[in-house]
């Protein structure tokens, strides 16, 4: 015998709940503006981050609230270079007094390309 609980009904097409004794959280309708001139509103929750740009829904380019409010700008983060971060851990003294032991020991043959491979230093193989 077939079951009649699944007659007349679409999978996942609808829902048999009411909307009774449901209430929505408080909702906050922002205005957007994109550089196309399109304006557009989208519904968030008052509870919710507001976003400072949102994608239009027509051409996807970065839309601008229409209340003014725009990003703090940050200031640029200073890129270091090998040179400033070795400066911090040494003075110049010492870097000159490493650059003369290294050029000795380049000079003496004792590292360089020409060194064999025996008095150079090993790898530790790690297991």
């Amino acid at each position: 015998m077939r079951s009649r609980t699944m007659n007349a009904t679409g999978l996942g097409s609808k829902s048999h709940e009411n909307d009774r004794d449901v209430t929505l959280s408080p909702r906050l309708e922002l205005d957007f503006d994109c550089p196309a001139q399109h304006h557009f509103t989208v519904t968030f929750s008052t509870e919710a981050a507001l976003p400072l740009d949102w994608d239009c829904p027509r051409c996807w380019a970065p839309a601008l609230r229409s209340d003014g409010e725009r990003a703090v700008e940050e200031p640029a983060k200073v890129v270091r270079s090998h040179w400033d971060m070795l400066r911090e851990r040494r003075s110049v003294a010492e870097l000159e007094e490493l650059l003369t032991e290294r050029l000795s020991l380049l000079r003496s043959g004792a590292i360089g390309p020409g060194v064999p491979e025996r008095f150079a230093p090993t790898k530790k193989k790690v297991a």
